[in-house]
C-alpha cells in the first residue's frame, strides 16, 4: 500500500535558523511542503517594509528551493501572491488559508517551523493513517522548550488549557480550513473533522508520540512573540509581554509564573528528559562546530533554579496536585454547559 499523500503546511515569519533544518526532516514524507512567508499587519515591526522576515528567511527558501528540493515538493507563497499589495498578511487565518487552498495531497498536517517530530514518529503516523480507515484529524501531546535545549516549561497552559494540538488532518475536494486557533477544517459538509474521527495522542511502540516544539529557545523567538503580542488587541493582558520578557525569560523573577500572556498563570521549568529529533541534534552540532551562528541564552540560573532543592519540591507539588485541581474545574464547567 502507498503511503499516503501529505501535504505540510508552515507559516513563517523570523524563522531561522530553524525552518531549514525542520524542511530537511519532513521531506522525505512530504507530497508537498507549502510554507507562507511573511509578516501580518500587527507584526510590521519585525518584518522588512516589503512584509519580509528581517532574517533572510525568504531568500534561504528560494535557496533550498533550488538547491535542496530535487522533486519540486516546496512550494513558496508570499502576501503579493495572495493579492495584498502591501505585502503584509491580514492575520494568520489568511496565512494557513493560502497552504491549505494549495493543498494537493490527502492529508493536510499543520507544522510550525519550530516543531519537530521523530521520523520514525512521522512514519508510525502515516502507518496509522493506513490502518484504520475514517480518521479525520489527529491531535498531539507536545513539549515545549523554554530557555535552551535542556529545559521544558509546563503547567496550566500545557496541562489544563491546551494538552494536545491539533495538526493532521483529513483533506479533499470542498475541505476548508477555516481557523487557526485551534486549527480547524471542515469537510464538504461543513462538519468539523475534530468531531468526526479524532486519534488524539497516537504512539508508536506504546507510547505517545510527541510533538517537539522548540519555541522559546532562542532569545530572538521570545522577543519575536513579545513583538507579536504586545500589538494584538485580544486583551490587555498581552500588550504586558515585552515586561515578561525581561522579568521571566531573562530574569526569572517569578520561576513558578513562566506564562508568557502578561498574567500570573502556574508554568514551571522541568529538565528534559527524552531525545531530541535527528534534525534538532544537527542543528545543534552545526551551532557548536560554528558552522551556524545564533545566540542563545545563559543557561547558568536555569540550573541553579532547577538543583534548588525548595524549586524541586514546588513542581512535585504542583506536578501531583494542580492537575487534579484542574482536571475537576474542567469537570464542574462541563457539567454546568
Amino acid at each position: 500500500m502507498s503511503q499516503p499523500r501529505v501535504t505540510f503546511g508552515i507559516i513563517a515569519l523570523n524563522a531561522q535558523p530553524l525552518l531549514e533544518y525542520n524542511l530537511r526532516a519532513l521531506y522525505p514524507f512530504a507530497h508537498q511542503i507549502i510554507v507562507v512567508e511573511g509578516a501580518v499587519q500587527t507584526a510590521a515591526p519585525l518584518a522588512r517594509v516589503d512584509g519580509h522576515s528581517q532574517d533572510d528567511t525568504w531568500e534561504r527558501l528560494q535557496r533550498f528551493q533550488r538547491e535542496e528540493d530535487p522533486e519540486g515538493k516546496l512550494i513558496l507563497v508570499s502576501a503579493a501572491d495572495e493579492g495584498y499589495a502591501d505585502g503584509f498578511w491580514p492575520e494568520k487565518n489568511e496565512m494557513s488559508q493560502a497552504y491549505a487552498k494549495r493543498a494537493t495531497g490527502d492529508w493536510l498536517w499543520q507544522v510550525d517551523s519550530d516543531e519537530f517530530y521523530h521520523p520514525e514518529d512521522i512514519r508510525a503516523v502515516l502507518e496509522r493513517l493506513q490502518a484504520v480507515p475514517g480518521i479525520t484529524a489527529v491531535a498531539f501531546p507536545y513539549v515545549e522548550f523554554f530557555g535552551g535545549w535542556d529545559y521544558v516549561i509546563t503547567g496550566k497552559w500545557h496541562i489544563q488549557n491546551y494538552p494536545l494540538i491539533y495538526r493532521l488532518f483529513k483533506w479533499g475536494q470542498g475541505f476548508r480550513y477555516t481557523d487557526h486557533r485551534p486549527a480547524t477544517v471542515v469537510d464538504q459538509n461543513d462538519r468539523d473533522l475534530r468531531a468526526v474521527k479524532l486519534e488524539s495522542t497516537p504512539q508508536r511502540d506504546g507510547k505517545p508520540i510527541v510533538l517537539h516544539h522548540y519555541s522559546y529557545v532562542f532569545p530572538k523567538q521570545a522577543l519575536q512573540k513579545v513583538g507579536y503580542y504586545s500589538q494584538v488587541t485580544w486583551t490587555d493582558s498581552f500588550k504586558r509581554n515585552q515586561q515578561w520578557y525581561e522579568k521571566n525569560y531573562l530574569r526569572l523573577e517569578e520561576p513558578l509564573f513562566l506564562g508568557e500572556k502578561g498574567r500570573p498563570i502556574l508554568q514551571w521549568l522541568q529538565r528534559f528528559s527524552g531525545q531530541h529529533p535527528p534534525a534538532i541534534q544537527q542543528l545543534r552540532a552545526d551551532l557548536d562546530s560554528g558552522q551556524l551562528a545564533e545566540p542563545l541564552r545563559p543557561v547558568e540560573d536555569i540550573e541553579r533554579l532547577l538543583r534548588s532543592p525548595w524549586y524541586w519540591l514546588a513542581t512535585r507539588v504542583l506536578g501531583a496536585v494542580m492537575p487534579i485541581y484542574w482536571g475537576l474545574q474542567n469537570a464542574v464547567r462541563k457539567e454546568r454547559g
